[in-house]
C-alpha cells in the first residue's frame, strides 16, 4: 500500500501540472471504490480551479474553487491504486475508475483493487481537515511537532512492541511497514522491544532516524513493490537501497550479522538481532 513517501512523490508530480488548471469534464466509470463515488462531481467539479494539492497522511487533498465557492477532493491510493497524466486520445483500461479532464490532458485514477477513495468535503481547505477520515490522522511524522519528547511522552503508556506502535495511524500518520523497519534499524533499535521500554535518550536517535528515512525514500520516489507508480508512470526505487527489508538471511550491511523476519501484527518485520538491541 502506497505510504507517506509515496503520496508525497504522488503530490510532488501533480502539483504543477494541476495547481491553477480548470476542471472542464468528469468521468466516473466506477460508483463504488472503497465508498460511493458522489455522483454529483460530475455536475460539481467542472469549471473548478485547483487551487492546491496537498497531502495529509496518505491522503491527497485537491483545494478547487468556483466563484467563491471552494471545496476539497480527497483521494486515497488504497492498496494498488495510482494517478496518472494521460493524453486524451489514450482509451481507458478496465481498471480506469475515475478521471479529471484539463485543457490539455486527463487525470486518470486506476484501481485494480477498488480499495481507493474518491470523495468530495465541501468549504475551505481547513475544513476538509474535518472530514471523518481525515480528523482522527495522527502526528505528521516530518512536521516540526514530531519531536521526540512528543514521541516519548504519546508512546509512555504503549507496551506493545515498538514497530506496530510505529505503523499506527491515528498516532503518527504514514509510516509504513518498510519506513519503520528501515528507520528501527538506523535507529539500532529492535522492533521487539516495548515501546514505552525505549529511553528518552534512544528516542532522540529515532526521530531523526525516522524523518531521514521518509526523506530519502520521497528522494528515491518511494518503494514500489507492487502496483505503486508515480503520475508519469515511473517506479520507485527506494527498496533497491533499503538496509533490512526484504533481505532475510542475508548479512547485515552495518555489523555483518543475519538478518531475520519475523511476523508482527500480521506483517514481515527484518531486523538484525546484532546491531538492533
Amino acid at each position: 500500500m502506497p505510504e507517506l513517501p509515496e503520496v508525497e512523490v504522488c503530490r510532488q508530480g501533480l502539483a504543477p501540472e494541476l495547481e491553477g488548471q480548470v476542471i472542464q469534464g468528469v468521468f466516473i466509470r466506477a460508483p463504488k471504490l472503497r465508498h460511493e463515488i458522489p455522483p454529483e462531481l460530475s455536475t460539481l467539479l467542472p469549471g473548478c480551479r485547483v487551487i492546491a494539492v496537498r497531502r495529509r497522511g496518505k491522503y491527497l487533498l485537491l483545494d478547487c474553487e468556483r466563484r467563491g465557492v471552494q471545496g476539497t477532493l480527497i483521494i486515497h491510493l488504497g492498496m494498488s491504486g495510482n494517478l496518472r497524466f494521460v493524453p486524451f486520445d489514450l482509451p481507458p483500461a478496465k481498471h480506469d475508475h475515475f478521471e479529471l479532464v484539463l485543457a490539455d490532458q486527463i487525470l486518470r485514477f486506476a484501481d485494480p483493487r477498488r480499495f481507493g477513495v474518491v470523495l468530495w468535503q465541501p468549504g475551505s481547505p481547513e475544513a476538509a481537515e474535518q472530514h471523518p477520515l481525515l480528523a482522527t490522522q495522527g502526528i505528521e511524522p516530518l512536521s516540526d511537532t514530531f519531536t521526540a519528547d512528543w514521541l516519548h511522552e504519546a508512546i509512555a503508556r504503549r507496551s506493545g512492541p515498538i514497530k506496530p506502535t510505529l505503523m499506527d495511524s491515528h498516532m503518527v500518520v504514514g509510516i509504513g511497514n518498510i519506513y519503520a523497519s528501515e528507520s528501527l534499524f538506523r535507529a539500532g533499535i529492535s522492533p521487539l522491544r516495548a515501546a514505552n521500554r525505549i529511553s528518552r535518550a534512544r528516542y532522540e536517535i529515532l526521530v531523526p532516524a525516522i524523518r531521514e528515512t521518509l526523506s530519502d525514500a520521497i528522494a528515491a520516489g518511494g518503494s514500489s513493490i507492487r502496483d505503486y507508480v508515480h503520475s508519469d508512470g515511473g517506479a520507485g526505487c527506494f527498496q533497491i537501497q533499503a538496509g533490512v527489508y526484504d533481505r532475510a538471511n542475508q548479512p547485515c550491511l552495518r555489523c555483518g550479522g543475519v538478518v531475520r523476519q519475523i511476523r508482527q501484527a500480521g506483517r514481515s518485520t527484518y531486523y538484525c538481532p546484532a546491531c538492533q538491541h
